[in-house]
């Protein structure tokens, strides 16, 4: 056998023997007593800080600890931005993702998702005597949006003719509309219903969704295991009512949103 013969051969089962090393997620997860979650940190009720405790905190917080008690580890939660979800998993910087990731084609293609934990209406935010009552009325017109997010992708998808203006930070984005430099804001109702509430000036959200979407946990591809854990996880929440109580504690009538809850946990079938 030639000598680079043997040296592809040595790469080759380097490469598999790493790839066999990373498949499995689960083991490791457990092996270390720590589950790493990705959260973006700044973005109420999802994950945020405390003004109290100094603590993140939040929906998405809570179901990420939900999956690591399941598991029978800690919970360790790393800030990351929007930008930088899909890569830090990729990286293996952090274990699984709880940062408002919305499912889409080309994400799926990138990473797994477990069972959509929440289902987000993307809206438009506009100043009320702008005019502006409909999707269409944005076409030409200036839109911001989070950089990287899925309302990002949405606003370019389903408003094409629109200038889409994006911000590291949703209160930046919420801001160049407040101050009148773009025409809409398009982010989750959730965001825009409490930032319209804070608003001294009156705001609009147009009735109809730029588009919706279920929110899953994001995991690594081929890691078959971890990922049957973590819907298993995510189905007993459902069944104990635990997931419904998560939920009104987050958006509930005794919140600034007075949601109810109109969705199940179940699988993303995109």
């Amino acid at each position: 056998m030639s000598s680079l013969r043997i040296l592809l051969l040595g790469v080759a089962l380097a490469a598999g023997v790493s790839a066999a090393a990373r498949a499995d997620e689960l083991a490791d997860v457990k092996a270390r007593g720590t589950l790493v979650c990705g959260t973006l940190g700044t973005a109420e009720p999802f994950s945020f800080q405390d003004p109290k405790t100094r603590e993140i905190v939040g929906y998405d917080v809570d179901m990420c600890g939900k999956v690591a008690e399941a598991l029978g580890v800690k919970l360790e939660l790393k800030p990351i931005a929007v930008e930088a979800r899909i890569p830090e998993l990729l990286q293996g910087r952090v274990d699984i993702l709880a940062a408002n990731l919305g499912w889409s084609k080309e994400r799926a293609q990138q990473i797994d998702y477990s069972y959509s934990y929440f289902v987000s209406q993307q809206k438009m935010l506009v100043a009320e005597d702008s005019g502006i009552e409909s999707l269409d009325q944005l076409a030409g017109r200036k839109v911001s949006a989070l950089k990287g997010s899925s309302s990002e992708q949405g606003v370019r998808r389903e408003i094409p003719s629109a200038e889409t203006v994006t911000f590291q930070d949703s209160s930046s984005a919420f801001l160049a509309l407040v101050q009148g430099k773009v025409d809409g804001f398009c982010a989750s109702e959730l965001i825009l219903v409490k930032l319209r509430k804070q608003a001294e000036d009156p705001l609009a959200i147009i009735d109809k969704s730029v588009f919706v979407e279920p929110w899953g946990l994001g995991i690594r591809k081929g890691e078959a295991a971890f990922k049957g854990e973590v819907d298993k996880a995510l189905t007993a929440l459902e069944a104990s009512g635990e997931a419904d109580r998560i939920f009104t504690r987050w958006f509930g009538p005794d919140t600034v949103y007075g949601l109810k809850r109109d969705f199940r946990i179940e699988e993303i079938k995109g």
